[in-house]
């Protein structure tokens, strides 16, 4: 009888615990977890969502929205920690990396009565994607294109002349001593030193962009570190984000950096009166992109992929590019209309984006770069197995800012703040002394 009874609460409680795992994973299909760089979507887009998924499909979905810094703790996560993101927005180099260790999931494309807003992005930038396909996995089946841009110079116009940025050059001269920002940012800063390093070279023809900065050799290594190092008296700092804050402020004169923190820094400087430009130098620059893609450990893929769909509608594509100043990879009639400026006297070709009827057009040239200046920019593949090298040089670099007199003054301070704990314990040791040899004697 006892057994009977045993077993059938055995039973009970195995029933209440597969019921909670049903309600467990039934309530996972309603949320959607998204890993995104910050500030990197207009808020009011992620917030309506949630309303459009449930118009699509006639289903209630919650978004957990998080945000990352750096590529590497994004993929850390993904990796070591099977975390189940939905949704993430890696760089080309990053994407690579996955796409080899076969970590990303395809996309569901099959979205019923939803229009399909994924060919709304540009060939070309499909195409430059795609060139990073493993075999068996095209590139564009797992990942989306979101934003893409350029890595050059921001100025200051009133003191840095505009043929001056025209070179890299400007990076290592003397007179810009402290007066330079550039981008914590190890892959950009090893191609700008490494281009720099072979001006003749891809003067003459003999070597490419593509062909310097995807060269991870021991020996190129080594020069990138030296002129790396020979730029470092004019670094005034490394910054991940600030750099835009302080062009519009005037407290630096030159900051290495992406186009779209240009296009924000521009616009804010603008409004207190401080003129900036933004510069891709003739040698020729990185130029990068970043994709949607679902992670391989994602529990609720039909919700990524319609939120990838999502994105890739005009209206949608073009709100994030008011609100974060990037440029999506989404390129569309109503897009192009909208980014015309007759205000704009410069005239772009754009051909290669929007196709044959953006030969000459008024566009914001920091935004969407001119043909020429696309083609004389590349992308850095994933390092591989040399990205460590890659990242003690940067380390070395950067570890070793400090000058003599700083270095001095950093033991000295240490110096006398020894000397002081010194004197505090035998102080504080003599004076127990005296206490104890006063009850002694009161004894």
């Amino acid at each position: 009888m006892k057994n009977w009874i045993r077993n059938i609460v055995g039973l009970l409680v195995l029933l209440g615990i597969m019921s909670a795992c049903g309600r467990s994973e039934e309530e996972r299909s309603r949320i959607l977890k998204v890993y995104n760089w910050a500030d990197y979507i207009d808020e009011e887009v992620l917030a309506e969502f949630p309303k459009w998924y449930k118009e699509q499909t006639g289903e209630d979905i919650r978004i957990i929205y998080q945000v990352f810094d750096i590529n590497e703790i994004m993929l850390t996560k993904i990796e070591r920690g099977h975390e189940d993101f939905d949704l993430i927005c890696p760089s080309e180099y990053i994407i690579e990396r996955m796409l080899k260790k076969n970590l990303l999931l395809p996309i569901d494309r099959n979205f019923g009565k939803t229009p399909d807003y994924l060919n709304n992005v540009s060939p070309y930038i499909q195409e430059q994607l795609n060139k990073l396909s493993q075999p068996g996995r095209k590139t564009t089946d797992y990942v989306v294109p979101y934003m893409w841009g350029t890595a050059g110079l921001l100025y200051n116009k009133e003191f840095v002349a505009d043929e001056t940025v025209e070179s890299w050059d400007c990076l290592w001269e003397p007179k810009f001593k402290s007066k330079i920002l550039m981008k914590d940012s190890y892959r950009d800063a090893y191609g700008t030193a490494i281009i720099y390093a072979h001006t003749k070279e891809l003067a003459t023809g003999a070597v490419t962009v593509e062909q310097l900065m995807n060269d991870n050799s021991p020996e190129a290594i080594a020069k990138a570190e030296s002129y790396l190092k020979k730029m470092k008296p004019n670094i005034a700092g490394w910054e991940a984000d600030f750099g835009k804050e302080m062009m519009t402020k005037g407290k630096a004169w030159l900051n290495f950096t992406w186009s779209g923190d240009a296009v924000w820094a521009i616009e804010e400087a603008e409004a207190v009166g401080v003129e900036l430009d933004y510069v891709v130098p003739q040698e020729g620059s990185n130029i990068w992109y970043d994709g949607w893609a679902i992670p391989k450990y994602a529990r609720n893929v039909k919700a990524a992929s319609y939120f990838i769909d999502y994105m890739c509608s005009p209206d949608v594509a073009l709100r994030n590019m008011d609100a974060i100043g990037y440029v999506s990879a989404v390129a569309t009639p109503e897009i192009l209309e909208a980014k015309i400026d007759s205000t704009i006297e410069e005239v772009s070709d754009l051909s290669y984006f929007f196709g044959p009827k953006a030969k000459n057009i008024h566009i914001d040239p920091v935004q969407y770069p001119d043909k020429k200046v696309v083609e004389r920019c590349a992308m850095i593949r994933d390092f591989g197995d040399r990205t460590e090298l890659v990242l003690e040089m940067w380390s070395r670099v950067k570890g070793d800012n400090l000058n003599t007199g700083i270095v001095l003054l950093i033991f000295a301070v240490f110096g006398v703040l020894l000397v002081w704990l010194v004197y505090r314990r035998i102080r504080q040791y003599k004076q127990r002394k005296r206490f104890h040899r006063r009850r002694r004697r009161r004894w």
